[in-house]
């Protein structure tokens, strides 16, 4: 490739780039969706996807739809399964996320989309779905009525979806640490905190949350004390991965997280800010993954998806509390 044209594709990359920023942020219309997934019943080493027809556009695409009032992208992925197929599901990696105008309005819509493994339930036509077929992803691929899904499911096969999953946390919000009078230790979780703690107790189920894990602080504990009466189970405290524990031996906490990682289960931790990004940053050098922009925020998770003790892929969630509640939680 010739220089010029080299620098002519950069150009059309970085204004086709910033082309779905701008549509990213006009989007009026917000949608999430998913590719549901499970292991073929006659071959359990092939996997199988979902596509739903439906009768209103006479297509076969993915379970998708609109956010209700106050839901959260990841919530509304698996109520969009749920109403669309009949099946319950466990989410996994962020696939991609498409932007594209509306037919007929002046409007974009967004739509997040997620792997989802079904987890029980079964299919019975309603109003908007009146067939489902199973198919392995190479049928599908054809099946499919428009590109833009065929590029999400291509998403979908970049990586392994067969992985465990851990779900890191961060505390929810406790005040600020100069105006409390006591042992920082015991520094409890103030209003708006409580509020994203249970906040994040469906979202992190989501997921399929079935242990925790805490750094030794009591705004970590109260983090994910919900979530542990919700699962009926103990929380795990984990002192290396406290800010003091961590500082004092990184390795050791590093070698923590991810032995945590590689128990059964989904494990969820809750941790620090000043541990979170230097340990996100550590753990994507040493197995090449590219983690995306995040700004750590009180009450925001990661999702971490691995296969053989290895990351594949880190997503990042931000607290699961609208704008106007969470907006000024720093």
């Amino acid at each position: 490739m010739s220089p010029s044209k080299s620098t002519g594709n950069a150009k059309a990359n970085a204004a086709n780039q910033n082309a779905t920023k701008a549509n990213i942020a006009k989007a009026n219309i917000i949608a999430s969706g998913a590719v549901l997934w499970r292991k073929s019943p006659t071959d359990p080493d092939s996997l199988e996807v979902a596509l739903v027809h439906r009768p209103r556009y006479d297509d076969w695409s993915f379970p998708k739809g609109k956010l209700e009032r106050d839901e959260t992208v990841v919530l509304a992925s698996v109520r969009e399964v749920r109403e669309e197929t009949g099946f319950d599901c466990r989410l996994g990696r962020h696939l991609t996320r498409v932007t594209y105008p509306v037919t007929g309005h002046r409007k974009l819509k967004r739509v997040d989309y997620w792997a989802a493994e079904v987890t029980g339930g079964g299919f019975t036509p309603n109003k908007e779905v009146d067939e489902l077929l199973w198919l392995p992803s190479s049928l599908a691929l054809d099946q499919l009525s428009y590109p833009m899904d065929r590029r999400v499911l291509r998403s979908f096969l970049r990586h392994p979806v067969d992985t465990s999953t851990m779900l890191l946390v961060r505390h929810a919000r406790a005040g600020r640490s100069e105006r409390y009078r006591g042992d920082d230790t015991q520094r409890p979780l103030d209003k708006l905190g409580r509020q994203q703690a249970q906040a994040l107790v469906p979202q992190l189920l989501a997921f399929g949350a079935t242990h925790v894990h805490s750094a030794d602080r009591t705004r970590c504990v109260q983090t994910v004390q919900r979530l542990a009466d919700a699962l009926d189970v103990s929380i795990k405290l984990e002192p290396l991965l406290s800010e003091e524990g961590y500082a004092n031996d990184r390795d050791a906490g590093r070698a923590r997280a991810c032995k945590i990682a590689q128990k059964d289960g989904v494990r969820v931790v809750c941790s620090q800010g000043k541990v979170i990004p230097d340990l996100m940053q550590w753990w994507a050098d040493r197995d090449g993954v590219e983690l995306p922009p995040a700004r750590n925020r009180k009450g925001s998770m990661w999702v971490l998806s691995l296969r053989n003790g290895r990351l594949i892929t880190a997503d990042h969630i931000d607290s699961p509390l609208p704008p106007e509640y969470s907006g000024k939680s720093e």
